[in-house]
């Protein structure tokens, strides 16, 4: 079996495929005996393949070719993987940034690389048979990919705070892009744009950034809404009466909103349940709505109670 070099860099750049998509890539290897299109590498380096690739070192009898392609520098294998995958994937609006972003910055690099003898050369005699201006890098990345050239500049610096935000804390890309985390694209950008001295301080507020609950107005909550709601009520033999499903729905969007902002902190803090100091800063930070909770809890007891007195 040939053995391939992997480059953590351009591994990267492929959008993780879920659990599914991965498990049935292998049954349809499996099924086929052969990787059925070749495995792109570059001086031994794979390029293109990741996932059929790792699927193969589990499997040593599926056979399996290659592909060299003549790439000049890494900068120029970055922007082919980026491009490949924008067109070749059902991508989230994320991840199509990210690989716009990317592809710009490796390109831009490239081309200063070469000191953009061969640009200048090809576009001097597009502009003598045809007078008009060469197409800068963002402007045709933008139409290849139905986008504007200022969003190929945001891009870019949005795909470098993904990349700073990984570095700060490893994994964050990858759960990023499988949406458990929710991070508007500013904050990316900014981080994106920061001075190396300014990164710890924009990163703890993507860190501590918790999404507004969407707006429901009255009319917009469905019966089906209500009564899934209901349905998770605590106590069983409790039916919540109809006039009252709409409130009972938004108190459980409350209660859910709130449990996944704690499912988010600790997915960016993974130490916070196990490390001593910040067990204790997690305690000190929960005690006053703890004690709220047990304040509300013994409100509703002393109601619930007169209420059946009353009854």
């Amino acid at each position: 079996m040939i053995n391939l070099k992997i480059d953590p860099e351009f591994q990267s750049q492929i959008p993780p495929l879920t659990d599914d998509e991965f498990k049935q890539l292998e049954e349809n290897i499996l099924k086929e005996g052969k990787l059925l299109s070749p495995l792109i590498v570059w001086n031994n380096t794979l390029v293109d393949g990741h996932n059929r690739y790792e699927i193969v070192q589990e499997h040593p009898e599926i056979s399996f070719s290659t592909m060299p392609l003549p790439f000049e520098s890494r900068e120029e294998v970055l922007a082919w993987i980026c491009k490949n995958q924008l067109g070749r994937r059902n991508l989230t609006p994320e991840q199509k940034k990210f690989l716009m972003g990317k592809q710009y910055s490796s390109e831009k690099r490239t081309e200063a690389f070469r000191g953009n003898q061969h640009t200048a050369k090809k576009s001097g005699s597009v502009q003598s048979e045809h007078n008009q201006k060469p197409m800068k890098t963002c402007e045709r990345i933008a139409q290849e990919n139905h986008s504007s050239a200022s969003s190929v500049r945001r891009a870019e610096y949005y795909a470098h705070g993904v990349d700073v935000a990984d570095e700060l804390s490893p994994g964050f890309r990858d759960r990023f892009f499988r949406e458990e985390l929710h991070i508007p694209d500013y904050l990316l950008e900014n981080l994106g744009k920061a001075k190396p001295e300014e990164q710890a301080e924009i990163f703890e507020e993507i860190k501590n950034y918790v999404p507004k609950p969407k707006k429901v107005k009255p009319n917009k909550v469905t019966v089906k809404q209500a009564e899934k709601a209901a349905s998770n009520t605590i106590d069983e033999n409790y039916d919540v009466p109809q006039k009252f499903l709409e409130l009972y729905y938004r108190l459980h969007n409350a209660e859910s909103l709130m449990r996944k902002s704690w499912e988010v902190t600790f997915d960016l803090n993974p130490k916070l349940l196990t490390h001593p100091e910040q067990v204790k800063v997690l305690r000190f930070a929960l005690k006053p709505h703890l004690e709220f909770l047990k304040t509300l809890d013994e409100v509703l007891a002393e109601s619930s109670g007169e209420s059946s007195k009353t009854a």
